[in-house]
């Protein structure tokens, strides 16, 4: 049984973490957030220590281990520009760090982070569920199995309504969430460059506050994208039978359907860590990049390096 701490356990994100947590037999010593909407805890942990500042929670972590208690993960579901600083936090403690994507804002950080990986002898580890997905994982071998000149025509499109509250939060602050292709975006970046390869043209049609459009083209694909949070970019059937969210992803005109199958991804995430064959800054660094340069509205060619990249 391995010992987990939880930072940002209030989040939308945290009860996913929690039931990873329990669902792989392991438990839960100390949680934090500075919100105290925790009760979801009393479900899966309800003896963990729980603190409302960090410095309380850093010097409980310091005591435990001082008294022999290891702590071997924490799990990290914090608004996007705090994740740096606390999987820095979590290897100077002595664990290795679970943390939701994306992972960090800039690929630069991931650097940074590779060295203080190597530095503390601890891993950092990233939730791609997607790459977990069975649709996702059979589209995979078909892809690998075919001609390696074979390129398909990808359209993506995914919409997800948010209200005013959005701009009011983190998330509608871009230095904070990296803006709407870095917070909704990252994981359908990641997939794409885990199925088709390394990015060969990255360019940006559209980017606004609320929605952002634009065309890659990756070793084995050419992918016109469009990601919005805007309610009005809805289909009207859609909008008619009262949905919020709508996800279509065609290659070559077929439909892919991976509508359901989400509901154990990070317990099946958690197992694959726990078994060493977890997801690395390494993976997690490619659509980083990739929603670094759609952020800095970056016009990339064929052979062309953005400079912070290369």
């Amino acid at each position: 049984m391995k010992n987990f701490a939880l930072i940002g356990a209030a989040g939308y994100i945290a009860p996913r973490h929690l039931k990873a947590i329990k669902d792989t037999n392991n438990t839960l010593i100390a949680a934090l957030d500075k919100f105290d909407s925790v009760g979801v805890m009393d479900s899966y942990f309800p003896k963990a220590d729980f603190f409302v500042e960090f410095e309380r929670f850093d010097r409980h972590i310091e005591k435990l281990r001082r008294n022999g208690t290891q702590l071997d993960y924490v799990s990290i579901c914090t608004p996007n520009y705090l994740h740096d600083a606390h999987i820095r936090m979590a290897l100077r403690s002595g664990a290795d760090a679970i943390c939701e994507k994306p992972l960090v804002l800039n690929p630069w950080n991931v650097d940074a982070l590779l060295d203080i990986e190597k530095e503390s002898g601890k891993k950092i580890h990233t939730i791609l569920q997607l790459r977990l997905h069975p649709s996702i994982i059979a589209l995979k071998k078909k892809i690998d199995a075919g001609t390696s000149d074979t390129k398909y025509d990808v359209d993506l499109t995914y919409i997800t309504s948010r209200g005013k509250w959005y701009d009011i939060s983190w998330k509608g602050d871009e230095s904070k969430s990296g803006g709407i292709a870095t917070n909704i975006g990252i994981h359908f970046f990641d997939m794409l460059a885990w199925l088709f390869g390394d990015v060969q043209e990255n360019i940006v049609h559209l980017r606004e506050k609320d929605k952002s459009a634009g065309y890659l083209e990756f070793e084995k694909a050419r992918v016109r994208w469009y990601l919005s949070i805007d309610e009005n970019s809805l289909p009207k059937r859609i909008q008619e039978i009262g949905q919020r969210t709508y996800r279509s992803i065609t290659i070559n005109n077929e439909e892919l359907e991976f509508s359901s199958g989400f509901t154990e991804l990070h317990t099946q995430s958690y197992k694959q860590i726990l078994k060493g064959e977890g997801f690395g800054l390494e993976d997690a660094k490619e659509s980083i990049k990739i929603a670094q340069k759609i952020r800095n509205n970056a016009i990339l060619t064929k052979g062309e390096k953005h400079p912070f990249c290369s």
